[in-house]
């Protein structure tokens, strides 16, 4: 395969870490950089810790785009794929590659039936690929979970729980989970929108029913609910006092024939004294697989992302998920 020019569009901590892992892989070549706010107008190699490149941080990645014509965009700015829609338009139309952690990109045909078949149509008829995925979703709660049904002959319901000790992880994830907040904060911040969360359950309930052939009727997420410091606790960022909140825990179901087969649940909280991450599939035979620790997400998800440039560039044009590739592994 040809060195890949690669594009990298958004630079907070996961778009650094993925473009700090690409760029240590033979086959591929930055020749952009863009993000809106941070590091705009300095050398992007040694924005990651190394020698210049001669490659400047832009904040107007139409212009990369035209004048640098990537092969691949790797994109890590938002969620929420209306967000990112146009920029996702932007690229293909320009002939890139598209691999983004863009949550609601892991399986965008739940709730945006629309815009999946018109990215799916473009992505076709300029010969390229979209594909949405990092750890979660992307791997952990619906790809692992794919691959190890492949066992089963019968499956009767699937439980996946992710526990992980938000301490370990950077500030903008401790902030997004609510840590140090007041119980009525919390609240408060949810319902104004202002913290959501983790996105994509749902996308991961949705992919999964799909690809093994259930018809899931509905799905139901519950809001996220606070986790209250039972001690004090901290993190390099935050220093929680008992009774604030610590983080949140979040739960989706996936309704088949009337009845709740697929759970995920997911919690995340400084302070956690056991984290994992759990695959529970009730079948013949069954499957009962636990990784402890947890897999650090933010490192995780940059290889996830950079492990599947390869099977994606293999597979045919279209917007791809993670069940169209071929089984990932390192490269």
């Amino acid at each position: 395969m040809k060195e890949l020019k690669v594009l990298h569009i958004g630079l907070g901590d996961i778009g650094l870490e993925i473009a700090k892992l690409a760029s240590k892989k033979s086959g591929l070549k930055i020749v952009g950089a863009c993000d809106l706010v941070k590091y705009v107008g300095e050398d992007f190699g040694v924005v990651l810790g190394g020698k210049k490149i001669g490659v400047k941080v832009s904040s107007e990645y139409r212009r990369v785009l035209k004048g640098e014509k990537p092969d691949l965009v790797l994109h890590a700015t938002s969620s929420y794929l209306q967000d990112v829609y146009e920029q996702i338009v932007d690229c293909v139309k320009e002939g890139a590659n598209f691999i983004s952690t863009c949550e609601e990109l892991a399986y965008p045909y739940y709730k945006h039936p629309t815009l999946a078949k018109n990215l799916d149509h473009l992505a076709k008829a300029r010969k390229v690929r979209i594909l949405g995925t990092g750890i979660n979703p992307g791997f952990l709660m619906d790809t692992l979970v794919l691959l190890l049904t492949a066992v089963c002959q019968e499956i009767h319901s699937i439980v996946v729980e992710r526990v992980i000790n938000a301490s370990h992880r950077r500030q903008a994830f401790q902030r997004k989970i609510g840590a140090g907040l007041t119980e009525d904060e919390f609240v408060a911040k949810i319902a104004g929108k202002e913290i959501s969360g983790h996105v994509g359950l749902e996308e991961s309930i949705a992919l999964i029913g799909d690809s093994i052939g259930w018809r899931v009727e509905r799905i139901e997420a519950e809001q996220p609910k606070p986790i209250i410091a039972s001690k004090e606790v901290s993190s390099p960022y935050y220093t929680i006092p008992m009774g604030k909140v610590a983080g949140l825990q979040q739960t989706a179901r996936g309704f088949v024939e009337g009845e709740a087969r697929i759970t995920l649940a997911f919690k995340a909280y400084v302070g956690a004294e056991e984290e994992y991450d759990s695959i529970h599939i009730i079948g013949n035979p069954e499957v009962h697989q636990t990784i402890k620790p947890a897999i650090q997400g933010d490192r995780a998800t940059a290889a996830v992302v950079v492990n599947s440039i390869w099977p994606l560039m293999k597979s045919k044009a279209g917007l791809k998920t993670m069940r169209d590739l071929q089984t990932l592994s390192f490269r």
